[in-house]
């Protein structure tokens, strides 16, 4: 997401890079790219004019600040720019004082609107709150078998009355249950539309009068740009509306509809999706995406997914086995697939500061593939050759076996296995976190069993934790031939 207002936005530091101080001339040229970059990402256009009017204003009264660059205050107005327009802080969902805490979801056909029930309703149980999803849609093709299916999967209850109920009456005795049954949450699920008509918003009302919602919630697709705020704001006017989940983030690489949402609607976005798999929803922090669109990443987000798949037991067990050299190809089969579980290879990395202007898709893809390869080696191993990698160094017989049963060469088997015993030698390093995540603990840890020593190419390692002040985040530790890239070492490193 943000791919290229990131890309449009970084052609707006350089007209001020390299300057000894922000002034009227070289801010001009700088807020010239910042307009170009925001109307490219289908901005709502006043809102463009209030964000540039304003970036302006607080740019030329500021004060220089010693050992600062122009280049990154300049940064530091915009990004507290974007954090005002997106809304300044996350707006949780509101809590009924007694339970069921209920909440209407609504929006057009084709929005992912039944989708993102069953992502919210998992996201609530993560919470530790016991959630009942109704099905009101009896128009839509399918629409209540498929709520049904997503219920199954995440093993969440789903209550429907058939396609020839009465939605208001559905909705009704849905909550009754809830109430009666004593789940923390009911999640009404109701019909869209193609666009938005009378009968559509009548029956809305009619919902909402009948069940009283303490949230209302207007599914929007991402890709719709600025119409997404003007659909809200719609609604808003029409049923009343409480947020906003915006659908499909991880295709729109623009941006427009997060910029527009909260100034044109008044509304917060509450949620965003950010895939297709049920669990692809996280709450939306106007600061976190701030960050990301400037290029800087999202470390609250990155620990937070970590969070989510770490047993912080076998984590332990984990950095006592990096300390001591002794980590296996069974431990690392077990980080590739934790990783796998955290999102995309592209999506983690650019959670980490620096990361998503240091490789390419091209990179990424390289990267996803090798890891495909390990995986197949790996799995083509004995359990007695994963545990112990010195069996398979003297045994061209194991290795030739390996290649055979993996689909793949013998030098590419004697590859992962020299290169894997060499990275064993720098354990203790790693374990120490200079090698790998920040902050992350054991996960700081991961051999990278193709050579190189960060995660895609070149001899050092590793990202350093934010420097103080507001100057970005620096990637750090070990040396880089010129450009960046070890020609000698290509490959994924240490996540």
């Amino acid at each position: 997401m943000f791919d290229a207002l990131a890309d449009r936005l970084e052609q707006a530091w350089k007209k001020v890079r390299g300057q000894d101080k922000i002034s009227e001339s070289n801010v001009k040229d700088a807020l010239r790219e910042v307009r170009r970059a925001l109307l490219e990402a289908d901005v709502n256009l006043q809102v463009v004019k209030d964000f540039v009017a304003e970036v302006e204003q607080n740019a030329l009264g500021a004060e220089v600040i010693a050992g600062v660059r122009p280049d990154q205050q300049f940064i530091e107005i915009v990004y507290n720019e974007l954090v005002k327009v997106m809304g300044d802080a996350n707006v949780p969902l509101a809590e009924a004082e007694t339970a069921p805490t209920i909440v209407l979801m609504a929006g057009l056909q084709g929005t992912g609107k039944t989708t993102a029930t069953a992502k919210l309703a998992l996201h609530l149980r993560k919470e530790d709150k016991k959630a009942l999803l109704v099905a009101t849609d009896v128009y839509r093709p399918a629409a209540i078998d498929q709520l049904i299916a997503l219920g199954k999967q995440i093993n969440i209850p789903v209550f429907d009355m058939g396609k020839d109920a009465d939605p208001v009456e559905i909705a009704r005795q849905g909550v009754e249950k809830a109430r009666a049954d004593g789940f923390d949450v009911v999640i009404v699920d109701t019909a869209g539309r193609l666009q938005i008509d009378e009968s559509m918003m009548g029956e809305l009302k009619r919902i909402k009068d009948t069940i009283e919602p303490h949230e209302t919630l207007l599914v929007v697709d991402a890709m719709t740009g600025q119409e997404a705020a003007n659909l809200t704001r719609t609604f808003h006017e029409q049923i009343g509306v409480t947020g906003a989940i915006l659908t499909k983030m991880d295709g729109d690489t623009r941006g427009g509809a997060a910029l527009s949402v909260r100034r044109i609607s008044g509304q917060p976005i509450k949620f965003i999706g950010i895939g297709e798999k049920v669990d692809a929803l996280q709450p939306f922090y106007p600061d976190r995406m701030a960050s990301r669109i400037l290029g800087m990443g999202d470390v609250l987000t990155l620990v937070e997914k970590a969070r989510e798949e770490v047993d912080m037991a076998e984590a332990e067990k984990m950095q006592e086995k990096i300390l001591s050299a002794k980590f296996d190809f069974s431990d690392f089969l077990k980080q590739t697939r934790l990783l796998k579980n955290m999102g995309s290879l592209g999506g983690v990395m650019k959670l980490i500061p620096g990361m998503g202007k240091m490789v390419n898709e091209e990179q990424l893809a390289k990267g996803e593939e090798q890891l495909k390869k390990a995986e197949a080696m790996i799995g083509s191993m004995t359990v007695e050759e994963r545990k112990n990698p010195d069996l398979l160094a003297n045994s061209p017989s194991r290795r030739k076996r390996i290649a055979k049963g993996s689909g793949h060469s013998d030098k590419e088997v004697s590859e992962l296995v020299t290169n894997f015993q060499r990275m064993r030698s720098l354990m203790q390093q790693m374990g120490s976190g200079q090698m790998g995540f920040p902050g992350m603990g054991p996960m700081g840890g991961m051999p990278n069993p193709f050579g190189g020593g960060n995660p895609f190419g070149g001899t050092g390692g590793g990202m350093r934790p934010p420097q103080p002040g507001f100057r970005g985040y620096q990637g750090g530790g070990g040396k880089k031939k010129k450009g960046g890239k070890d020609k000698k070492k290509k490959g994924f490193g240490n996540l």
